[in-house]
C-alpha cells in the first residue's frame, strides 16, 4: 500500500463464487500454513477505523484511503451478522475514504445500513468482473444501485471485456485492470489491457494497469514475471491514465 492508504480486513476467510476465484490468493497463503480459507472469522482490527492512540488520536488519521476486506468479501453471507457495526465506523469516520471491492454486487442492496440513501459520500463500491459473463451479470447491478461512487476491477483479467455502453452512462469513475498472481496463473493478454484502456479512453474513464501477473502475453510472446515486478512492470508501461472526474 502506499502512503496515505491503509488495509482493513475487519474479518478473514471467503468463499469461492466465480471463475476469478480459481487461484485466490487468500486460499493460497491459509492452505499454506494450515488454515482452513473457507472458515470466516473476525479478526482483531474488526473496528480498526475507530481505534485511537495513547494521547487519544485515531490511529488513522484523517484522508487516509481504507481499502476494505481483501482477505475475503465485505457482502459475505457469513459475515452479515457483523456488518452492521462496520457500517457504523464507517458513518462515524466520514473523514476517510473506504474502498470496498466485492464479487457479491447482487447482494449490494439487502446489505446496506437503513440510512444508505444514494450512498455514503466516503465510500466507494468496487465491482470486481474477470470476464464478460461476470461483466454482463455484476455491472449493470452496479450501475442501479444506489450508489456514490462507482468502480469497475478486472482481476484477474481473464479475457476481453466490452463494457463500452456502460462507460458510457457516466457513473463508472474508474476501471482498474490487472493479471492473476500465483504460478497457476492464468494467461494475461496485452491486446486485452489495450482494448480496455481505449475504451475507457473513449469513454473519459480513469483507467488503472494494476500489474501484470505471474503470465502475461505480448506480442506473441508469454512472460514469466516474479512477483515483486508485477507492479512495477505495469507501472512502467505508462497505460494508466487520470481523469479530474476521479
Amino acid at each position: 500500500m502506499q502512503i496515505g492508504e491503509v488495509l482493513w480486513n475487519p474479518w478473514h476467510g471467503c468463499k469461492k463464487i466465480s471463475e476469478g476465484c480459481k487461484n485466490c490468493y487468500v486460499y493460497r497463503i491459509d492452505q499454506r500454513v494450515g488454515r482452513n480459507p473457507e472458515d470466516v472469522q473476525k479478526t482483531e482490527n474488526f473496528l480498526l477505523p475507530l481505534k485511537r492512540t495513547r494521547n487519544g488520536e485515531f490511529k488513522i488519521p484523517p484522508r487516509t484511503k481504507v481499502y476494505a476486506c481483501l482477505s475475503s468479501d465485505f457482502f459475505l453471507e457469513a459475515a452479515d451478522l457483523w456488518r452492521k457495526e462496520i457500517w457504523q465506523a464507517i458513518k462515524i469516520r466520514k473523514d476517510l475514504e473506504f474502498s470496498i471491492i466485492t464479487k457479491r454486487i447482487h447482494r449490494f442492496e439487502e446489505c446496506v445500513p437503513d440510512d444508505w440513501g444514494e450512498g455514503y459520500e466516503n465510500v466507494r463500491i468496487i465491482s470486481t468482473c474477470e470476464n464478460q459473463r461476470q461483466a454482463d451479470f455484476r455491472i449493470p447491478i452496479l450501475l442501479n444501485a444506489p450508489i456514490a461512487k462507482r468502480e469497475i476491477i478486472c482481476e484477474p483479467l481473464l479475457e476481453n471485456i466490452d463494457f463500452r455502453e456502460s462507460l458510457k452512462s457516466g457513473k463508472i469513475l474508474n476501471v482498474t485492470v490487472g493479471g492473476e498472481s500465483g504460478e497457476n496463473a492464468r494467461i494475461c493478454r496485452h491486446e486485452w489491457v489495450e482494448n480496455i484502456r481505449k475504451q475507457c479512453l473513449d469513454a473519459k474513464v480513469s483507467f488503472y494497469f494494476k500489474q501484470t501477473g505471474f503470465k502475461y502475453e505480448k506480442d506473441g510472446r508469454i512472460f514469466t514475471i516474479a512477483r515483486n515486478k508485477q507492479l512495477i512492470q505495469a507501472a512502467k508501461s505508462g497505460l494508466s491514465f487520470q481523469f479530474k472526474n476521479d
